[in-house]
């Protein structure tokens, strides 16, 4: 555990990506089995322990330190695990022999509700506190320390010289500690045995667009849909459905798991089907929709009923057994379109392609698309493989324009990680009226991004100089600032007093010089509300 804990403070401490490669990679070489598993399952939220919850933690402390101490201490930390290791009284015999995190593992996979009360505070008293801290960043999840899972998966591949093309293939097949991986990579054994499993492979993924100007000969174009890409796998009678960063979804969607029925690896975009007047299903609808489905453990009838699932297909990648990914983009689709007659258009349509004059007619088309379920265009080389990651020249996105709008910042609070000590968390609103006339500001959104470090400092001086009101870890400040709020749509929401909800709000610019009177109205907003 001693080695973990040095891992994560070196990680926190440096943002060079490059270090943090190098860091785990070190860790990885240098670890035996099975802790470096364990710590790399930790590093990519791989791990679960449904005993261990935030509550837990400060139950336990509110029993150990002053409860006042306690709630000052984590609001001005703003990090339950590091707060909680910085109080955790010593014991009174000294810190004992601190636990491999394999040890830690398995003592926290036994623990209950009932018996973690006491059984956690053993493990923390034979620690230090950067042991501490490890250990229960490990056991609630959500580590902090610039670390993704494709980072670190390419730290993987640079420890034992493999390419990460194959451990990203053979990752979603094996169980942490990753013993098959580790006996692959490290040791040379023969690759993971994967081919009768549903296994994800990873998306061929696109670059912005940005200044970039493509030739319509060389490129085709298809809508970009607002929904979650999802990869749909069938291998020896069993159906997966993935998100894009491999997560397992089935039982979320399970309508969509009964509806591929032949062996196949489908790319495609999981939409919802909107609902006419009078019960009748129609096309896609927005995101908001399809975001009450998102995370349910259970779903019910009606959710089956009201918002039934469908997959908008945009490439295959498998088909009965053969694997197609080295095929050019073109006869990919082909393929494709003579697949989709074979499913059932209850649960499969095929994404069109966008026919344009020329890339300008081409940038007409996209902004006249203000459909709710459209994020903009897909540009692919037509001779494009199908190729894991990003891959420059290959895939473009691009996206429509936002949309702009101006709100008063109203309340702030403070971050987490790096940005705990700073308020950067801002929620704004609109105003129901004329603020002449004694209009109030409603709340329409929050953000925390889109501004600079030198921004986030100005900012947050200003929030600790106009604060009216606390509310716990939140500050309501003076109506003094307006915030030029970028946000992709907006829909109704009976959870917001304003009856709005804004989809990807971000800040799009400070407007230190505009008068909080000339801040956009709810109406504005309401205006571009779609059903």
């Amino acid at each position: 555990m001693e080695e973990f804990a040095a891992l994560l403070d070196a990680l926190i401490y440096t943002r060079s990506r490059n270090e943090k490669l190098r860091l785990i990679a070190e860790y990885l070489r240098e670890t035996p089995d099975p802790d470096r598993g364990w710590a790399l399952a930790a590093l990519t939220d791989g791990l679960d322990f449904k005993a261990v919850k935030s509550s837990t933690i400060r139950n336990l402390l509110k029993e150990r330190v002053d409860p006042v101490l306690w709630s000052l201490s984590r609001d001005f930390v703003g990090d339950t695990a590091e707060t909680a290791a910085l109080l955790w009284p010593e014991p009174l015999g000294g810190v004992g022999t601190p636990p491999t995190v394999s040890e830690a593992v398995d003592a926290l996979g036994v623990m209950t509700r009932a018996s973690v009360m006491t059984e956690l505070p053993r493990l923390l008293d034979r620690l230090d506190s950067a042991g501490r801290y490890a250990l229960l960043k490990l056991a609630t999840g959500g580590m902090r320390v610039g670390v993704s899972g494709r980072l670190a998966k390419v730290a993987f591949a640079q420890a034992f010289d493999v390419p990460v093309d194959d451990v990203e293939e053979y990752w979603h097949a094996l169980e942490p500690p990753y013993a098959d991986l580790f006996a692959w990579g490290a040791d040379g054994a023969d690759p993971p045995e994967t081919e009768n499993l549903p296994l994800f492979r990873p998306f061929m993924l696109a670059h912005p667009l940005e200044e970039t100007v493509v030739d319509l000969a060389d490129y085709a174009a298809e809508w970009k849909w607002d929904g979650i890409r999802v990869q749909l796998v069938h291998v020896a009678g069993e159906t997966r459905l993935y998100s894009r960063s491999g997560d397992d979804i089935s039982a979320t969607f399970p309508e969509m798991v009964n509806a591929l029925e032949l062996p196949a690896v489908l790319d495609g975009e999981l939409l919802v089907r909107g609902v006419h007047q009078g019960g009748e299903q129609g096309g896609a609808a927005s995101f908001n929709a399809l975001q009450q489905r998102l995370g349910r453990k259970t779903v019910s009838k009606k959710m089956l009923t009201d918002s039934p699932a469908f997959v908008r297909l945009y490439d295959v990648l498998m088909l009965e057994g053969k694997d197609l990914r080295g095929l050019p983009w073109n006869e990919r689709r082909e393929r494709l379109e003579k697949l989709v007659p074979r499913l059932p258009d209850s649960h499969f349509d095929i994404s069109q392609l966008v026919e344009a004059r020329d890339f300008d007619h081409l940038g007409q088309i996209r902004e006249g698309a203000r459909n709710d379920a459209i994020e903009g265009l897909m540009l692919k080389r037509r001779d494009s493989l199908y190729v894991p990651g990003r891959k420059t020249g290959l895939w473009y996105k691009w996206k429509r324009d936002p949309l702009l709008v101006d709100c008063v910042l109203m309340y702030a609070q403070r971050g987490s990680g790096k940005r705990s000590s700073f308020y950067s968390d801002y929620t704004f609103g609109c105003w129901d009226g004329d603020p002449d006339k004694g209009a109030e500001l409603l709340p329409v959104g929050k953000a925390y991004s889109g501004f600079t470090d030198a921004e986030l400092k100005k900012l947050d001086k200003l929030v600790r100089q106009t604060t009216l009101n606390r509310f716990g870890p939140v500050r309501e400040v003076e109506r003094t600032l307006v915030f030029e709020v970028a946000f992709d749509s907006v829909h109704a929401s009976k959870r917001h007093k304003s009856g709005l909800a804004m989809r990807f709000p971000r800040i799009h610019r400070i407007r230190w010089d505009k008068p909080v009177h000339e801040a956009d109205r709810i109406d504005a907003l309401q205006a571009l509300v779609r059903d």
